[in-house]
């Protein structure tokens, strides 16, 4: 896969929605690390809520080029902010480090890793004491202290480290019933095969599911050995990224044993799945699936929080079982500020991140893989059908896809803003425009289940088009109407 040319010069230094990001060695570099790891825990000192007395940060890695070798490094400007590092034993998924802040009533977490982005990539994440990511005006308020330019002299020293996988896998194992899990998937003759595309999630499943799972045959783990250069493509669980599972979960099905594939991103806060038939599911309809788990069959309160984004089948199943959805911009940190506010029972987003009210304010793949798996012994169905047995019930019946479009330049972008904000189109690709929402880009819908939306990136010409539609000949004819929209402008 040809990538596209790197760089030459370094970026400012700018928190997206999730953290900080750029290329190794040209953006993130030790000289450029070390001070924003240094703003970002004076920033947790000062942000503290009254009464927390402690002076930890928990600092956490994912498996990347030099990932560890700079969580070491940023140990040092920790201690020099007068603060106590903490430091993973081993990399560990990004919700290990949230777990740890929680369990350890720590000020936070610095997470050295780029997610799901190409291998060139690397960044930091910053976990604030509730155990999610901080909002934007913390992330502002670092930026701040960046411009201004205080020093903080690192202080070399002996850091202290902890078994954070350890721990978190040990928090999680005691929210389901493993056994139960291992014995409902033999009864069903369903097996798991799980691909960590070479992240810091590998291990963590076949763990969870013990040494009776191994034993039963009922899982697996394919790409689980560490690859900084994660096979040559981005670690996102993207179904053109996922050959040989969809090649390993389509072989065990037709030699009579179905298979579910689950799949992990790099730093394990992302989750899809590819159903018994080798169809690539996403989050679009894994959430509704773990909606109606969750409500009907565990029976537990909270309301739905979707992106504007998410499928509509997530509100039709949160409606038939008499749940409140509430649709916000496309951001985690959105959802976690509903979880923090009030009770939540699923909150997610359509790229893979799915939070729950009864664990953190945070995107967690294996938790979710938990649940995912509950969800099908309790049905007794593998994914693809018991997917078809829920848009039966509630209707919905739909194809998602979403297309990247990169601009010319920044012009273009604006001469598209303006038309999408001054006369938003009233036709797409022969269907009339029946209603236009602006919670987050343009969204036009032509019908139930049948949508377009186009959202601009934060800083780039950018433009991310998302569409559902009745079949997947409807969701290309929509794309690509969207796509020579875009560039006729």
């Amino acid at each position: 896969m040809a990538s596209a040319p790197l760089p030459l010069e370094a970026g400012p230094i700018h928190f997206g929605t999730d953290g900080w990001r750029g290329i190794l060695g040209v953006d993130i570099t030790m000289e450029r690390l070390l001070p924003v790891a240094a703003a970002a825990a004076r920033e947790l000192a000062a942000s503290a809520p009254e009464g927390l007395g402690s002076r930890e940060v928990v600092i956490g890695y994912d498996r990347r080029f030099l990932a560890p070798e700079l969580a070491e490094a940023i140990a040092a400007a920790v201690r020099g902010a007068d603060l106590v590092p903490l430091l993973a034993a081993t990399p560990v998924p990004t919700p290990a480090c949230s777990w740890a802040v929680v369990e350890r009533g720590a000020l936070g977490a610095l997470v050295i890793t780029a997610s799901h982005n190409p291998p060139e990539w690397l960044g930091l994440k910053i976990k604030g004491p509730f155990g999610g990511s901080v909002e934007g005006d913390f992330t502002a308020r670092v930026e701040q202290r960046l411009a201004a330019g205080g020093l903080t002299v690192p202080v070399p020293g002996a850091t202290e480290r902890f078994d954070a996988m350890g721990t978190y896998l040990a928090g999680l194992g005691a929210k389901v019933d493993a056994a139960a899990l291992v014995a409902g998937l033999a009864a069903t003759g369903l097996q798991v095969i799980v691909d960590p595309m070479h992240g810091s999630a590998a291990g963590g499943l076949p763990a969870l599911l013990g040494e009776a799972g191994a034993a039963a045959g009922v899982i697996r783990e394919i790409r689980g050995e560490r690859d900084p250069l994660f096979g040559g493509h981005p670690p996102e669980p993207l179904a053109p990224y996922l050959e040989r599972l969809i090649a390993e979960v389509r072989q065990a099905t037709a030699s009579g044993r179905p298979a579910v594939g689950i799949v992990f991103d790099g730093d394990g806060d992302r989750i899809a799945a590819v159903d018994e038939q080798g169809r690539f599911c996403s989050t679009q309809l894994l959430m509704p699936l773990l909606i109606d788990h969750l409500a009907r069959a565990r029976g537990l309160g909270g309301r739905v929080v979707k992106t504007v984004s998410g499928s509509d089948l997530m509100a039709l199943v949160a409606a038939d079982l008499g749940r409140e959805v509430i649709e916000m911009p496309v951001g985690f940190k959105y959802i976690a500020a509903e979880m923090l506010s009030g009770e939540v029972l699923v909150g997610g987003e359509e790229s893979g991140g799915v939070g729950f009210g009864l664990h953190l304010p945070e995107r967690d793949a294996l938790f979710a893989a938990l649940l995912l798996i509950e969800a099908l012994v309790e049905g007794g169905l593998p994914l693809g059908a018991r997917l078809e047995a829920l848009q039966g019930r509630c209707g919905g019946a739909s194809v998602y896809d979403r297309l990247d479009l990169r601009l010319p330049d920044m012009a273009s972008r604006r001469r598209l803003e303006a038309l999408l904000a001054q006369d938003p189109p009233q036709e797409v690709a022969g269907a009339a425009v029946l209603e236009v929402n602006r919670t987050d880009g343009v969204k036009l819908r032509m019908g139930p289940s049948h949508w377009l939306m186009l959202r601009f990136s934060g800083t780039e010409p950018l433009l991310r088009l998302y569409c559902e539609a009745p079949d997947a000949d409807r969701v290309r004819a929509v794309l690509a109407w969207a796509r020579q929209l875009a560039e006729s402008i």
